[in-house]
């Protein structure tokens, strides 16, 4: 049914997406297909490295980690945007169609009054994807 899997990350906080990992490990196994695990980061140094280039270590080790851990094929890959979180949105879509992916798993928040007033990552890429979009609470 699905080809190939997306998943945007933040390597920061991988506690809090560990459902929506595990359900797209899950859909992985059951339809045989590969994962792509997608981050953002910017040029400047963070916690998570000094450079892009560190950080893409990282994202590329965590991929590695989950094909180890849950049995699928992984490939990840690192957006640099000067400004994450103005770009977040149309850098995962393009990601989206670079990765030629047929569903994206992202984690989602319980949603809340802000809602109202800004529109949630996934409820945008829900909207705007032509792929599938399974938004995982929890």
């Amino acid at each position: 049914m699905f080809k190939k899997i997306m998943v945007p990350v933040d390597l920061r906080h991988v506690e809090r997406i560990r459902h929506a990992l595990d359900v797209a490990a899950d859909l992985a196994n059951h339809y045989g297909v590969e994962v792509c695990y997608v981050a953002v980061t910017s040029p400047e140094p963070s916690e998570l490295g000094h450079t892009p280039s560190e950080v893409e270590q990282r994202l590329k080790a965590f991929g590695a980690d989950m094909a180890r851990l849950s049995g699928h094929k992984t490939t990840t890959h690192l957006i640099v945007s000067n400004d994450p979180a103005i770009d977040l949105d149309k850098k995962l879509l393009a990601a989206i169609d670079d990765a030629q992916a047929d569903l994206v798993v992202m984690a989602s928040h319980i949603p809340n009054v802000t809602d109202y007033i800004w529109a949630s990552h996934g409820g945008t890429i829900a909207k705007r994807a032509d792929a599938s979009v399974m938004l995982v609470r929890g």
